[in-house]
């Protein structure tokens, strides 16, 4: 048995409370001969948390914030778990040895940090956290290459592309089609969205995910998040990356090469086969998930986004065309604004509003320093905030 011991992949979950962190474990639960959890981090949710802590016993915990560090610490004071806090505590676990894939799963701009010092360790990133690319992609996809890291993405549609380049290394890419399932409110125009409430808008037709990509989902902004971090994961020009809406969420993206053949991967709406498929990368690992009958799917449709209504998705475009730090400012202005929606202060509208007038507003860099990337983050947060009178 000690042999088969030596195999198992110890992974760290960064944000391991949130929707992708669960379902994670889920995956793990069910493959404890293969797989073993080595570091567990939440932000507020230290019940949860701890939970998770007796069950897996892994070698440390963080919990971000500190008032709840002293009920973490004695809650697992009979185990060896180790217990951290802090913001600065992320990047001091991301840089243990110990671990040997990085599942990135914090939400948001919060993700970067932890992320970059496990790339710059060459470790194995599985990305579930979009923001990362969005904000700081050239720098952290520079320090991959540099340290080796291979990143595998978390995101349904960066799986679904990435399973299609498996065995293509040396076959261009003429173009990447990211379908999206158009969230809550396809085929719905501006004077039905300026009365959305936030309950209305978290309720996602194919997918259970967290709160804040729920709300993107609905505006489109995920998407637009998407085709950013496309760009940098799969080395593309903005030319080469497409969105089409497909409601049925089968199709999770495709890939066209430069003979004109185009390859999809395909299956039910479940986050849980692209967190397996990263954590079991190279190998496919089985389960018993429910399987895709095409008789229950006998049609499946495809249409453009409407742009007009949707305008997130545009300003995206424009960020992605204009690069620098202008995905960064995009990026912090709706993180301040769905922050906003979620607690009933702005409107579902006023979302996009605010992102285009931070976008006017930030001093645009074409090529931004790590230090500059955190300035543009925290100004372009300041104006959003005090756009909405936060």
């Amino acid at each position: 048995m000690a042999g088969a011991e030596q195999h198992k992949k110890r992974i760290a979950i960064m944000g391991s409370t949130g929707s992708i962190g669960t379902q994670a474990l889920e995956v793990i639960r069910a493959h404890t001969d293969l797989l073993e959890v080595e570091i567990l981090t939440a932000q507020t949710n230290d019940e949860l948390l701890i939970a998770q802590a007796l069950e897996f016993l892994p070698n440390a915990v963080v919990i971000g914030d500190e008032k709840k560090y002293e009920a973490v610490k004695s809650a697992l004071s009979q185990t060896n778990v180790k217990v951290f806090t802090g913001e600065q505590a992320l990047e001091e676990v991301a840089d243990f040895d110990s671990y040997d894939i990085m599942l990135a799963a914090i939400v948001g701009f919060a993700g970067l940090r932890p992320t970059l010092k496990a790339v710059s360790k060459g470790k194995v990133v599985a990305l579930a956290n979009k923001e990362t690319l969005v904000v700081a992609g050239d720098i952290v996809m520079q320090t991959a290459l540099e340290n080796r890291a291979p990143i595998i993405p978390v995101d349904s549609e960066h799986s679904a592309i990435f399973q299609c380049l498996v065995g293509e290394s040396r076959n261009p890419i003429e173009k990447i089609i990211l379908t999206a399932s158009g969230g809550p409110f396809l085929g719905k125009k501006p004077n039905f969205l300026v009365n959305v409430k936030r309950d209305h808008a978290l309720q996602h037709p194919n997918w259970r995910m967290g709160a804040k990509i729920t709300i993107d989902s609905a505006t489109l902004m995920n998407k637009g998040l998407e085709m950013i971090e496309a760009k940098w994961l799969f080395n593309l020009q903005p030319n080469q990356i497409e969105v089409v809406v497909h409601k049925e969420s089968i199709i999770h993206s495709m890939v066209q090469f430069q003979d004109g053949s185009i390859k999809a991967q395909m299956g039910l709406p479940d986050m849980k086969l692209p967190i397996q498929y990263a954590l079991g990368f190279p190998k496919r690992m089985q389960n018993d998930f429910p399987r895709l009958n095409f008789r229950k799917y006998p049609n499946l449709s495809f249409e453009e986004p409407d742009y007009k209504t949707f305008r997130n998705l545009g300003l995206s475009i424009e960020a992605l065309k204009k690069g620098g730090n202008m995905a960064c400012v995009l990026n912090a202005a709706n993180e301040v604004a769905v922050w906003a929606f979620l607690k009933n202060r702005i409107g579902f509208l006023d979302i996009t509003a605010v992102v285009e007038k931070t976008m006017e507003k930030i001093d645009f860099i074409a090529t931004p320093t790590m230090e500059e990337y955190f300035e543009t983050d925290g100004e372009a947060r300041n104006f959003a905030a005090s756009l909405m009178k936060l």
